[in-house]
Parts: structure tokens; C-alpha cells; sequence
């Protein structure tokens, strides 16, 4: 079920090139939200119904930029760094994706915003989910993009192939391992999970190498993988009970990475679900093919308006 695209084996990592990473507009403001014991790097810009953009690994809110300053227009958006990423503080502990949702639960509070829609990627899919799942009555809509999730659909069988070793990558001996290699590390990532690996540019992988170089971000990293387990138990307790995401659920796959998978997991925890598939992208897809994302997105929560 799962369709991940042929491994690159080898490769270089991409070529230097003029791209920069791509900036917010000038309206957004930058915050720092102090909630459920961390503090949440927060950027928040534009006017109107209230959207809420969930990085993933790898990257942290900095790669929803072309996507808030589109959806900026007729949204307000909010673009966290999830707890021990980016530029949001570095806790020891609290990594389980239940946990999480209180981080975003706690940042809407103090926005004073009582409902908004998901847009998740990544990791952020996994926070997006414990979120609607334990505070329903504030997800209008939510897509999810590009991973599974925890504990729902096919997930024992996904954890069998051997693109995902890195799930239990991590400890005090992997730290040191990548110490100062932090762009070796996730150039893998940014490579093999590439379609076209060129597309995540030289800037781009510059700007999160130094970030995840930040003390306790490589912790934090794998400390976010290391929770699966538990986050697998908690969404296995939530289905147990008979419940299902009610929310219009958009489940969106790069072509050449979960493709129309992503809408098969998540009709095992959501009754009303649209498929969506990005064409010629993989895993990484605003920075392959951010054109078709941002449309697709759109489209779908403009559908709730």
C-alpha cells in the first residue's frame, strides 16, 4: 500500500543553486506563545476565518511560506514550530502527539481562537490527527499530506519498509553520531524522499541544517519519532471507542511518494474523506511542486466557507 518512490541511492546532495528560501509576507507577525509547559514559536498573518499550518520533519514552519501568503488573502493563518523544533523552545519530554494538540490548543487560546482548519505535513499530520481527535469541536476542515499516521489503517505494515529505519533512529549514541553532520543526516531525507531531489534547494537545505543544529533540536527530532509507539496506543484507543474524525478530511499523497495511499489510511479514521494526489512530487511537495499544493489546499477549505 505503501508508495514510496524509488529510492536515489547515492546521490550527491543537490547542486547550489540561486533559490532562496522563500519568505512570509511582511504583514505576518512572529510571536512567542508560552503554553502547556513549552514556548511555541508562532507566525500569524492575514484576516478572516482562522487556518492552522503543522510542519513536519526535516523542516520546520518556514515551509508553509508560499501557502500562508496565498491562503493570507481571505485567512487568518497561524504557522507554529512544533515543540523542540525550529525556533520553539527545546523541552526534554512531552513529544507524544497528544501532548502536541495541547501545544496547538494552547496557542489558538492564545490567539482567542475558538475553531479553525488543519493543514498538516509530515509530523504534523500526526499532531494534526491527536488534535482532532481530542478537540473536535475546533477542526472546521483538515488535510493532511505526504505520512501516515500512528496507529490507523496499514500502520504495522508501513513500518516494515526499509525507507523507515530512522523511526527508530535515536538516543544518546545517534546524537553524538550526528553532531555537527546534521545536513549529512538530512540530506538523506531531503534526497531519497525527493522525487526531484534538486527541488529542495541548496538554500532551503542550509536554512533547516542550521536549524536542527540549534542545541536539543536533534533531540527533539528523534525524540518525536520515539513517541510512535505511544501515539499508536492513544489513536488505537480513540478508534477503539467507535469514533471517527466527522471533519471533511482531504488526504493528499505526492505521486511519486504515498499517492492515493494517504486517503486509503485515512478512511480507518475519518467518515468523510476526498483523495487528492500532487503530480510530479514526492514526499517534500512545497518545495517540488508548491504551485499544485497551494491549489489544491485552497480549493478544499474554500469548499467550508
Amino acid at each position: 500500500m505503501l508508495k514510496i518512490a524509488a529510492v536515489v541511492i547515492g546521490m550527491l546532495a543537490a547542486a547550489p543553486v540561486a533559490a532562496q528560501v522563500p519568505d512570509f509576507p511582511t504583514s505576518f507577525k512572529t510571536q512567542q506563545i508560552a503554553t502547556n509547559g513549552v514556548t511555541i514559536h508562532v507566525r500569524v498573518g492575514g484576516k478572516g476565518p482562522a487556518v492552522v499550518l503543522l510542519h513536519g520533519y526535516g523542516e520546520t514552519g518556514d515551509m508553509w511560506a508560499p501557502m500562508a501568503a496565498d491562503l493570507a488573502r481571505n485567512y487568518t493563518v497561524v504557522v507554529p514550530d512544533l515543540r523542540g523544533l525550529g525556533l520553539s523552545s527545546k523541552p526534554a519530554s512531552g513529544f507524544d502527539k497528544k501532548t502536541q494538540a495541547g501545544d496547538v490548543a494552547g496557542v489558538l487560546d492564545a490567539l482567542k481562537i475558538e475553531r479553525a482548519d488543519l493543514v498538516t505535513h509530515d509530523i504534523g499530520n500526526m499532531v494534526g490527527f491527536a488534535f482532532a481527535a481530542w478537540h473536535p469541536h475546533r477542526v472546521s476542515r483538515f488535510a493532511l499530506i505526504d505520512a501516515p499516521v500512528p496507529g490507523v489503517g496499514p500502520w504495522e505494515e508501513i513500518l516494515k519498509n526499509p525507507l523507515l529505519w530512522h523511526f527508530r533512529f535515536g538516543g544518546a549514541d545517534m546524537e553524538r553520531l550526528v553532531a555537527g553532520r546534521e545536513r549529512i543526516y538530512l540530506d538523506r531525507f531531503w534526497n531519497e524522499f525527493s522525487a526531484t531531489p534538486a527541488r529542495f534547494s541548496e538554500a532551503s537545505r542550509e536554512h533547516y541544517a542550521k536549524l536542527y543544529a540549534l542545541p536539543g533540536a536533534m533531540h527533539s527530532g528523534f525524540a518525536q519519532f520515539a513517541a510512535f509507539d505511544q501515539d499508536a496506543i492513544d489513536n488505537r484507543a480513540y478508534l477503539a471507542t467507535g469514533s471517527k474524525l466527522a471533519m471533511p478530511v482531504l488526504a493528499i499523497g505526492g505521486e511519486k511518494s504515498f499517492g492515493t495511499a494517504m486517503a486509503a489510511v485515512m478512511r480507518a479514521a475519518a467518515t468523510d474523506v476526498t483523495e487528492g494526489v500532487i503530480p510530479d512530487s514526492g514526499h517534500w511537495i512545497m518545495e517540488e511542486n508548491p504551485t499544485a499544493t497551494v491549489a489544491m489546499v485552497r480549493a478544499f477549505l474554500d469548499k467550508g466557507r
